[in-house]
């Protein structure tokens, strides 16, 4: 209605989120997935070669089945960011905001300080995704507090020199995906995949109302791709972002880590704000009970629409699921809020 916007001024605005449902009908199978490997806070996956590499911290481990993690290298900032190319190329961005090629930094536009993405194409182009032009990729929740919308996306052509700006004010970007010159970008803070051209920058939006802050992006092996989603939309959240002076006085006065805003675990400490129905009953945490974080990865098919989905619900454990990565049949999964890597036989089926 055309009235809308005045009488939201004295009734308020009504918040509606995407229902879970459909493709995004809840389940456990995250939580009933096998733990292929313990790991603290694991954030990237690839997969190179016969080995698996997952980040860590700082350092870059090489993950085998039945063996644990074994430290491939170790920089001097949080690794933010793994690629790798054609050739088998590591391609490694740090906090810092310093990228390393095959184990020799690179030169970056000083524009680029928040490295939350890297891909390849097939030809060696390689993408970037400088998430915030004001935070580093660690503090993403100040960025989305402070309703940030100054990422960047970049590529560097195939035969090397300087990295090229191709679009600016996305809020967020935190995934790539390439697709023939294009590429697929996940704009976290509008809940939503778009496609930039890679020659002109033009966007257009793929898949749009997400239920969640989609993160990672990978190829699936039918020609498709999985999406991660690192943490759920929740109301109350959606309130706060939409209240300024509270947002700005939760900034100044309150830890971080208790501001209400989305999170990669939970119900970790009594000072983390809650919300009536996430509140313990008779000891039980019921699964469709409000949550700053969740665990979700979803599958989208050639045209990047959702087929199912893979979950660890509000009672769950295996939250924050930034990355994931497909290799001989099966599904590595990286749950940062859940100290794990995954494993999930693609082949059973029963998802």
């Amino acid at each position: 209605m055309i009235l809308d916007p005045i009488l939201d001024i004295f009734r308020g605005k009504a918040m509606t989120l995407p229902p879970l449902d459909g493709a995004f009908r809840p389940n456990t199978v995250l939580d009933d997935a096998p733990v292929f490997s313990a790991l603290i806070e694991p954030d990237n996956l690839v997969a190179t070669g016969d080995r698996l590499l997952a980040s860590s911290g700082n350092v870059v481990f090489a993950i085998a089945e039945g063996k644990g993690p074994t430290v491939i290298e170790t920089f001097p900032a949080p690794v933010t960011a793994l690629a790798v190319s054609p050739s088998g190329e590591l391609a490694v961005g740090l906090e810092s905001g310093k990228l390393v090629i095959a184990g020799k930094e690179v030169v970056l536009p000083a524009k680029i300080r928040c490295i939350t993405a890297l891909a390849y194409a097939a030809d060696g182009t390689l993408w970037l995704a400088n998430g915030s032009a004001e935070h580093a990729p660690s503090q993403w929740a100040t960025d989305l507090m402070k309703k940030g919308a100054s990422g960047s996306l970049w590529k560097r052509e195939p035969a090397g020199g300087d990295f090229r700006k191709i679009a600016g004010d996305i809020a967020f970007p935190y995934g790539l995906h390439p697709v023939g010159k294009d590429v697929l970008v996940s704009e976290s803070w509008r809940h939503q995949l778009i496609r930039f051209d890679g020659t002109t920058g033009s966007r257009s939006t793929v898949l749009a109302h997400l239920p969640g802050y989609p993160s990672r992006l990978s190829a699936a092996g039918d020609g498709g791709a999985w999406l991660t989603l690192f943490a759920p939309r929740n109301r109350l959240i959606e309130f706060v972002l939409q209240e300024t002076h509270y947002r700005q006085d939760m900034i100044a006065q309150v830890p971080p880590a208790y501001w209400i805003s989305p999170a990669l675990s939970s119900n970790r400490s009594f000072l983390e704000p809650l919300q009536c129905g996430g509140i313990r009953t008779m000891g039980i945490h019921k699964p469709w009970s409000p949550s700053r974080s969740y665990g979700l990865v979803v599958k989208l098919d050639r045209g990047m629409q959702p087929q199912f989905s893979l979950h660890s619900r509000a009672n769950g454990t295996r939250h924050g699921i930034c990355s994931v990565t497909e290799r001989d049949g099966r599904l590595f999964i990286a749950s940062k809020g859940g100290d794990c890597l995954l494993a999930i036989d693609l082949a059973s089926g029963g998802f």
